[in-house]
């Protein structure tokens, strides 16, 4: 089997980014002999090329409208659609791209809660939908005191912290950062992830800016606690990669979270950002083990559901043949 993967969103910084690049390394490691993953950051050449059995879309941002062959596409949340109020501007652009997942083969998403978004908000099938979970990097591991003090020194982080990890590129409503930043706490907040301007106006907090996986490993290791202020998480993979790490975590209660976490974390109720603060301060190490899931279970999860987009494909080829067939068959006789 070939497969192209639109591998646009590999330097992304964020999430889809990590996604991409985990999973494409993962899928390569999995590959079984005559599997082929072609990586391609165009789709004009994909839509010039016949010649890949299924493409991967691995945002929704790459959805095809006319994809020439069987297309997978990977959906990380439906925040935008679960909040329209606060995306006004999206217009036909974001319409035009839910078109082009409902004509998706499968569509992979990371938890039940999401897929019960998909099949509400974009009314697809349930037959379409796919959960398959996400995983910490291999490079998430406990890490030693002389790598947490070297990211001490490099970033100005105290002895005791609570971090949050995620982007600041701009204000997002549902993140709660505003709200999580001017909260009271005993402890440094620090901020890790690409920021914008408005992110340095924020009060009583430190910004370290995009880090490198090694660094974001020694900050979760040198942290008390994460904390996740975000009301709406499509799957919350800095909790897993904390936990990796072996540090606490504490959230906000949502759908998605509680599905991934279970008992692993401490949730307190959805907006409520002073008691999420108390309860990071209050948690105590060692952390419980993050879930066994791993980026090459998913990998091969994944190598599954183009075998099913594939051979979905080759029933519906046969299924026309066979009526275009019967009807040649019948205007012959009519002749």
């Amino acid at each position: 089997m070939r497969v192209a993967f639109d591998n646009r969103p590999v330097s992304d910084p964020e999430g889809v980014g990590r996604y991409s690049r985990c999973l494409l390394a993962a899928l390569e490691d999995t590959a079984a002999a005559g599997d082929e993953l072609v990586q391609t950051h165009r789709q004009s050449s994909l839509a010039r090329s016949r010649s890949a059995d299924v493409f991967h879309s691995p945002w929704m941002d790459g959805a095809m409208l006319h994809c020439p062959c069987p297309m997978v596409v990977t959906i990380h949340d439906l925040a935008m659609l679960k909040r329209r109020s606060e995306h006004l501007r999206a217009g036909l652009r974001m319409r035009m791209r839910h078109l082009a997942v409902q004509r998706a083969a499968r569509v992979i998403v990371p938890t039940g809660a999401v897929a019960r978004d998909a099949l509400a908000h974009l009314r697809l099938t349930r037959e379409q939908v796919v959960v398959i979970p996400e995983a910490a990097d291999s490079a998430m591991y406990p890490r030693s005191q002389q790598d947490i003090a070297a990211v001490r020194a490099r970033f100005g982080l105290p002895e005791r912290f609570l971090v949050w990890v995620g982007g600041l590129r701009h204000p997002d409503p549902a993140k709660h950062v505003v709200k999580l930043a001017a909260a009271p706490r005993r402890m440094p907040l620090v901020l890790v992830g690409s920021t914008r301007p408005w992110a340095h106006e924020l009060p009583g907090v430190i910004l370290t800016g995009q880090v490198s996986d090694d660094q974001l490993a020694a900050i979760y290791s040198g942290a008390h606690a994460l904390v996740l202020s975000s009301t709406d998480e499509g799957f919350g993979l800095p909790a897993v990669e904390a936990l990796a790490c072996g540090t606490p975590v504490v959230a906000c209660d949502n759908p998605a979270l509680r599905e991934v976490l279970g008992e692993r974390a401490t949730f307190v109720a959805p907006g409520d950002m002073c008691a999420l603060i108390a309860a990071a301060q209050a948690t105590r190490r060692p952390a419980p083990a993050p879930p066994a899931w791993s980026w090459h279970d998913a990998a091969r999860a994944t190598w599954r559901v183009y075998e099913r987009a594939a051979a979905g494909a080759k029933v519906v080829s046969t299924l026309r043949g066979a009526r275009l067939g019967a009807s040649t068959r019948s205007a012959l006789r009519h002749q």
